[in-house]
């Protein structure tokens, strides 16, 4: 089975602009409740805001026979962060932002992580001449720098989105992601993949995924689904079932071993059924790719011919014999 992780803030009371969604829980009830779900032994933590205390969280995780993903830190909920933190202007404010990302380190490594990862939303813009853009990216380049040379035995991971909570994220492709490691130049950092993030930043999640996996730099996953238009974190398949498919087929193919993380808003729907539903459909498919022929699929793709790659597929993806 595969290692499978949630993001404990979305067992619990989440919110869109117009309504909530289920209970407010407790971390000691947020992972009795993940225990509860089949297929998952997983979580990543949101630090500081879900959990900042390394001694009670790790006493939770014993009780619950539960193992820490990642951590994840916030550097967009505070006040001076508004206008960005690792990339204000201020110099005391991103010295703030990379204090709160040594302090992840500091308590990842208390409850166990071996890595924490962190998607600077609250950096970015929003019009033409807001930024001077060159400038920018060397406080983006100082900044994860700093943070990522601290304790370089727990990497820093850097997640990369289109948008939210600013109209263009600074980071916000695989490839710029990339491109700010190589400017770093820290192979002790890498590149979190969320799958929805790379669909609808108009990436193909498994070319994307090839990029990382051939670079120097290690990467961790988080998997759901959109509609193309925006992060709607739903389950995994829904929306973009093929290229779900050839995503978790790369994994298999670059022998991905670290967690599946699901980054899933369940709204509507049952909390434990949405997740359940994320990890039964990443199994089914990772056993599937077991059977199917996996070199006859990969002589198709050096071929030309792509009705003959169709066909394998309705045989063999969608059953259709």
């Amino acid at each position: 089975m595969l290692k499978m992780a949630i993001i404990t803030g979305f067992l619990s009371k989440t919110k869109d602009r117009f309504h909530e969604y289920n209970a407010p829980l407790s971390l000691d009830e947020k992972f009795a409740l993940m225990a509860g779900i089949d297929g998952y032994d997983g979580v990543e933590i949101v630090y500081p805001y879900e959990a900042n205390d390394a001694a009670v969280t790790r006493q939770l995780l014993d009780k619950h026979g539960l193992t820490v993903a990642a951590v994840n830190v916030n550097v967009k909920a505070e006040p001076e962060f508004r206008n960005g933190g690792l990339t204000s202007h201020l110099p005391e404010v991103r010295e703030k932002a990379v204090c709160f990302i040594k302090q992840a380190k500091d308590f990842a490594q208390a409850v166990g992580a071996d890595k924490v990862t962190c998607c600077p939303l609250g950096d970015g813009y929003e019009f033409a001449f807001q930024y001077d853009y060159a400038k920018t990216w060397r406080y983006l380049v100082e900044a994860f720098g700093a943070a990522g040379d601290y304790k370089r035995e727990l990497p820093l991971f850097i997640e990369y989105k289109p948008s939210e909570t600013r109209g263009r994220c600074f980071v916000d492709s695989a490839s710029k992601a990339l491109c700010l490691l190589n400017d770093i130049g820290n192979t002790d950092m890498g590149v979190t993949l969320d799958f929805g993030h790379s669909v609808y930043g108009n990436e193909n999640p498994a070319e994307a995924l090839v990029m990382l996996a051939e670079s120097p730099y290690p990467y961790y996953i988080h998997v759901n689904d959109n509609d193309g238009r925006w992060d709607w974190d739903y389950f995994c398949g829904t929306k973009h079932f093929l290229e779900y498919v050839e995503f978790i087929y790369y994994l298999k193919r670059y022998g991905y071993t670290g967690y599946l993380t699901s980054d899933t808003s369940p709204t509507r729907w049952d909390i434990q059924g949405t997740f359940e539903a994320n990890s039964r459909i990443t199994n089914r498919i990772w056993r599937l790719l077991d059977e199917v022929d996996k070199g006859r699929l990969a002589q198709f793709m050096s071929g030309a011919d792509y009705l003959k790659t169709w066909k394998f597929i309705e045989n063999n993806i969608f059953g259709l014999k």
